[in-house]
């Protein structure tokens, strides 16, 4: 029997339809008189017209749709019959090697055996845990493609090959059990991974990584050096921070001669324009943070280079910039007491150290004030006297404008740093998630070879790489799969170092160093939202410190196994693992924490940071859910990109539900946000990407409270404050 064009256009609404909570009905006499039987994308818009917050389930309609669409293209341009929604995986591997999309890495390090299996677990139903949105941008982004973008790899394809990439190199009796269960975690969206590792693993460029960290020594060939290593990595599309504290300031001297130096100003413009011209394999420009210390004489200038107005030659729009603050500094605005500016130069020739070398060991007390108050008192330095605060209202004139400076509390992050036997932390990277030792790369000499071959050698600094990936709380923690997760998910990040491919030999010498990885969390107010737990009260405080209690004892444990089955990282003796002083520091007691603390003296652990949480904007998307830990902005929105506009409700959106998400990120009482970071910053090791969201008609004196409370409290970084003009009648707190 042949089917109508009515009788085809009933099918695909059913299908589409199937189990949501949609008018059917309504739905098939609008498409009738769309005229839309044989084209799916009317019908994907019509679907995506009826969003609303009374009917979110239209989302996995577009999507079912779009899937449609999907399952057709790669079923005609592989060559099987689109009824099977998916075709053979061995073929799709064989095919795109052949094509120089994969890299023949999968074939070469599995059978055929192996992967026709891997084949047969695939879960094609997983397909309908996409709402449009995160499938839109999976295919249109994601996917690998040929080279003219026809379709090839569907969604269940690209968590296979992530999960093989990753496990490639485990020993060959579990690896298949290893890549059953990291797909397990990735296609039910239990989990994400980073980005680039979305993007690239499988592919025959296979750059994992997020973020870099790089210092840079005050001579010439460090800021040369260090300009030639972030283009490198921006061009392969890594974003990167950036520590410029040692330079000298504008007027120090150079070999000799006074007010030579130009400061660093014209070195962060020429770093701006790296940004710009370098893009990110074509896509978007480079993406790098400066971060400065608030001690450093060209502090003001610098808090000046993303304003909109006066002179365009000091300034640098493209770059975004971050303030190292030492504790006492904070303290010195609070008090309304004064702050010295030194020029990091002259601070090394006059007192023989430097400045940024120390931080307080003990809060209100420690090396960097003793000698911050010697410098002060030195009558040989050259020093600028300015009130504290009137630093704090230039940072936040410019946070307000522009949305940085990023804070950066060096004190408390040295303070909790896992590895400071091995040394110092001055900066955090782009996102202000991560915090993990840091030091300049080192010219050593050029030498000439007989053959007439120049050598330049270096002494490697440790050049920060962060390996990412992040739990979906909103459905890991309802479903009780945090534990069998978190064993998986420690193992592909851990993998991810021994795989990756980076463009700098320090990054690739720093990453197997200290192996660290980035663990973290997305999906917070989703997870209150389910929970039935109110954003401003103390249950969510109080929710949050016992979460990642469990989340940082379980990757903990994790990483001590993975120690003892392959061990322990390089520079692990000595450090507060060894000791057993994280444990301390962290007030960890109780019986599971004391057997763990001894398993991890006499195992070690795998890697020597552990956890970070990143805004994840992209990825939680993808998985559904809401941003990181931050509040989603309305219950019911337009997400906007320059390639489309899309009507979008807060995840599980109901009656239930629409309580937690009704009052706006913008409306909440950021003072709760506050505590619930500074209770969950206690389990991470490294640090959390934590916005501030403000109504811009905020009183300076409400946003300084802000900042005093985070730095109180034990935050190690704060990353955008986001103001905007809407909402601001219903806002109570700002006002207190």
């Amino acid at each position: 029997m042949t089917l109508t064009a009515t009788d085809e256009l009933v099918s695909i609404i059913e299908t589409a339809t199937e189990g949501l909570n949609v008018d059917k009905e309504a739905f098939l006499e609008k498409a009738y008189k769309k005229d839309a039987s044989f084209d799916k994308n009317h019908l994907i818009k019509l679907a995506l017209e009826n969003i609303d917050e009374t009917a979110p389930d239209w989302t996995f309609v577009a999507a079912s749709l779009y899937l449609q669409t999907l399952y057709e293209q790669a079923a005609t341009n592989r060559g099987y019959d689109f009824s099977r929604q998916y075709g053979d995986f061995h073929s799709l591997i064989t095919t795109l090697t052949d094509k120089g999309i994969y890299s023949d890495h999968l074939l070469k390090k599995y059978n055929s055996y192996e992967i026709d299996n891997f084949g047969k677990i695939i879960e094609p139903k997983r397909d309908l845990l996409f709402n449009y949105l995160g499938l839109y941008n999976l295919a249109t982004r994601y996917l690998a493609a040929d080279h003219h973008k026809n379709t090839y790899e569907l969604p269940q394809e690209r968590w296979m090959i992530i999960a093989m990439h990753l496990m490639q190199d485990e020993t060959p009796e579990y690896r298949g059990q290893y890549v059953v269960e990291a797909y397990w975690a990735l296609s039910n969206l239990y989990m994400t991974v980073a980005t680039p590792t979305l993007t690239n693993a499988g592919k025959t460029h296979g750059q994992l990584s997020s973020c870099f960290i790089d210092t840079v020594d005050d001579s010439l060939q460090s800021i040369y050096d260090s300009n030639t290593d972030i283009a490198k990595l921006s061009k392969n599309g890594g974003g990167i921070g950036v520590y410029m504290g040692k330079i000298r300031s504008r007027g120090s001297s150079i070999k000799g001669y006074k007010g030579m130096s130009s400061g660093v100003v014209p070195w962060i413009k020429q770093l701006n324009n790296t940004a710009v011209s370098v893009d990110q394999l074509g896509t978007r420009k480079g993406a790098i943070a400066i971060y400065l210390d608030v001690w450093h004489a060209d502090i003001e200038a610098f808090l000046d280079l993303k304003l909109n107005n006066g002179d365009e030659r000091l300034r640098a729009h493209d770059i975004f910039t971050g303030v190292s603050l030492p504790d006492y500094f904070m303290e010195q605005v609070e008090k309304r007491g004064d702050w010295y500016l030194f020029d990091p130069h002259e601070v090394r020739e006059v007192m023989g150290y430097s400045l940024e070398e120390f931080y307080d060991e003990e809060k209100g007390a420690g090396s960097f004030r003793e000698r911050y108050l010697e410098c002060v008192e030195s009558d040989e330095l050259t020093k600028h006297v300015i009130p504290a605060i009137d630093i704090m209202k230039r940072i936040m004139k410019s946070q307000l404008e522009s949305g940085t400076p990023f804070m950066f509390y060096r004190d408390e992050v040295n303070r909790q740093n896992n590895n400071p036997h091995e040394g110092m932390i001055y900066c955090s990277n782009l996102c202000t998630e991560i915090t993990q030792n840091q030091s300049p790369t080192e010219f050593l000499e050029e030498l000439t070879e007989a053959d007439g071959t120049i050598v330049k050698k270096y002494k490697p600094g440790d050049y920060v790489v962060c390996n990412l990936s992040s739990i979906n709380l909103g459905r890991a923690v309802p479903e009780q799969v945090l534990e069998r997760l978190i064993s998986i998910q420690v193992r592909m990040l851990d993998n991810a170092i021994g795989i990756n491919t980076l463009p700098l030999k320090q990054t690739q010498l720093t990453n197997q160093k200290y192996r660290a990885i980035g663990l973290g969390t997305f999906g917070w107010h989703h997870l209150l939202a389910k929970e039935n737990i109110a954003w401003e009260s103390e249950e969510s405080v109080d929710f949050a410190d016992k979460l990642y209690e469990k989340v940082a004892y379980l990757t903990i444990k994790t990483s001590m196994e993975l120690s003892r089955e392959k061990g322990s990282y390089p520079a692990f003796t000595g450090s507060k693992w060894q000791t057993g002083q994280y444990f301390t520091d962290k007030g960890y007691t109780g019986d599971k924490w004391e057997a763990l603390k001894q398993d991890v003296a006499e195992y070690g652990i795998r890697n020597g940071y552990l956890m970070a949480v990143a805004p994840n904007s992209s990825t939680s998307m993808i998985a559904g859910s809401t941003a990181s830990i931050d509040p989603v902005f309305k219950p019911f929105y337009f997400e906007e990109k320059k390639d489309f506009k899309i009507a979008v409700t807060a995840p599980e959106l109901d009656h239930h539900t629409y309580g937690i998400y009704r009052r706006s990120a913008y409306i909440l009482d950021q003072r709760w946000s506050v505590r619930q970071n500074a209770a969950r910053q206690r389990h991470i090791d490294q640090s959390i990407s934590f916005n501030i969201y403000v109504p811009n008609t905020i009183k300076a004196s409400v946003l300084l409270d802000l900042h005093l409370q985070a730095w109180k409290e034990g935050l190690k970084t704060t990353y955008y404050v986001r103001s905007t003009a809407n909402d601001v009648e219903e806002c109570e707190w700002c006002e207190s």
